[in-house]
């Protein structure tokens, strides 16, 4: 029962005890009953008065708990003319402008924030006490490949991305380089922030693969160049002196003289044109961009690589619309990637597999179920040198990677656990 509800239950008795005495006493005097009457009338006027003295502070205070129970700072009540009241009045008016303020700082500052980690041109992505995400900028979705409802709400392990299934539940804030398709490289920063008193954490996730890609380039680009130079400058001379032996060796008792010069020549040739193609990966001219017709421009590889594959006893399928697929792309180089794709494809074929080359819409799909890359060499395949076959030079991926990257289109090559492996091209610039 609430204070003014027992003060007046209290004021109501005391008065009918004490006009019950009075009457008691002064029934036979009318004249002092009636003054007595007068006086309880008075004391109870009073009280009443006290009880809305007293009840005014209480009033104040529980609509002023409720005000801040539902976070309405905009109330304000006005002074009374009760000191005591007043005083009160402006204590919880002056907390509530500092609670106001105070809210105002912090929504124009989380507005700021949001502002900010939305325009970062750094994937981030913002976790909940819990480790699920709670927020994810424009460009993490981009680079996740997610709507925003497909992220909120959810542990990285349940996203089921190749980047983030990389990542384990430690609070380590070392960077970690990580890779998920053998070619894009990304660091991943994990950092914490206190969230009311409680431990939240944060990742900022870098991409480095064209920074990577551009040192790989300069470094090998320039070991290229030397070994060229020297390698060339030593083949012309060596090939002049041993043709003019071979000429001038006698008809008869020379045989095998003239065919062991003649295997040193061609080896030489053979050597010329292998540094004549690592040279070509550091001269790659800029792409001379025009429109073609993409599925013509499939069609006529996969005649082109028919003969290899049937050789094989490996079934070269083609797939894809009908109807022209036209983008600006320097011709002679797509065709050179593809060519080297669907080599390699066959090649990591035995007899009785398969060979697909699909163009679908938006991208171009190379997949065959040959032998699948091997987990150790997913993260190497598109490097210099680099091969997995006995007599692989390394060279046909790097010279891929440099065309794709030079007209701006996003690339993968993976292995599934379906046995299928495959290198997607988004015919789409990044």
């Amino acid at each position: 029962m609430r204070f003014p509800v027992r003060y007046s239950i209290y004021l109501v008795a005391l008065h009918a005890v004490i006009l019950l005495l009075t009457y008691g006493m002064l029934k036979d005097r009318p004249f002092l009953f009636f003054a007595a009457e007068i006086a309880v009338a008075a004391s109870a006027i009073a009280g009443v008065w006290l009880l809305q003295r007293f009840s005014k502070p209480q009033q104040i205070v529980a609509l002023g708990v409720e005000t801040i129970r539902n976070k309405d700072f905009s109330v304000r009540f006005v002074p009374t003319g009760y000191a005591e009241v007043d005083e009160l009045i402006g204590v919880y008016n002056q907390m509530i402008d500092l609670l106001s303020q105070e809210r105002t700082r912090q929504q124009e500052q989380q507005f700021f924030l949001d502002k900010l980690v939305e325009a970062s041109p750094i994937p981030i992505l913002v976790f909940d006490f819990d480790g699920r995400l709670s927020a994810v900028n424009h460009n993490a979705r981009k680079l996740l490949g997610r709507r925003p409802e497909e992220l909120i709400g959810r542990t990285p392990r349940e996203i089921d991305h190749p980047l983030l299934n990389q990542l384990d539940d430690s609070d380590d804030e070392t960077p970690r380089i990580l890779r998920t398709n053998g070619i894009e490289t990304y660091k991943v920063n994990r950092a914490h922030f206190m969230d009311r008193g409680f431990r939240r954490s944060f990742l900022m996730i870098e991409e480095l693969t064209r920074e990577i890609l551009d040192t790989e380039k300069k470094a090998y680009g320039k070991v290229i160049r030397m070994m060229a130079h020297e390698v060339n400058n030593s083949i012309g001379a060596i090939n002049s002196i041993l043709e003019v032996t071979v000429a001038h060796l006698p008809a008869e008792g020379f045989d095998e003289i003239s065919h062991a010069l003649r295997v040193a020549v061609e080896r030489n040739r053979r050597l010329s044109h292998f540094m004549h193609r690592l040279a070509e990966v550091v001269r790659l001219p800029p792409p001379h961009r025009r429109p073609a017709d993409l599925a013509e421009l499939v069609r006529n590889v996969s005649r082109l690589m028919g003969a290899q594959a049937a050789n094989k006893g490996v079934a070269l399928q083609v797939f894809g619309d009908a109807q022209p697929v036209v983008r600006s792309v320097d011709v002679e180089q797509f065709e050179q990637m593809l060519i080297n794709v669907v080599k390699n494809a066959v090649e990591a074929c035995a007899a009785g597999h398969t060979v697909q080359v699909r163009l679908e819409p938006g991208r171009l799909v190379v997949r065959n179920n040959g032998k699948p890359i091997p987990a150790e060499a997913a993260a190497n395949l598109f490097k210099p040198f680099f091969s997995t076959k006995p007599d692989g030079q390394g060279i046909g991926l790097t010279l891929t990677r440099e065309v794709l990257l030079s007209h701006n289109l996003p690339f993968s090559l993976q292995s599934h656990p379906d046995g299928w492996t495959t290198f997607t091209v988004a015919l789409d610039e990044a």
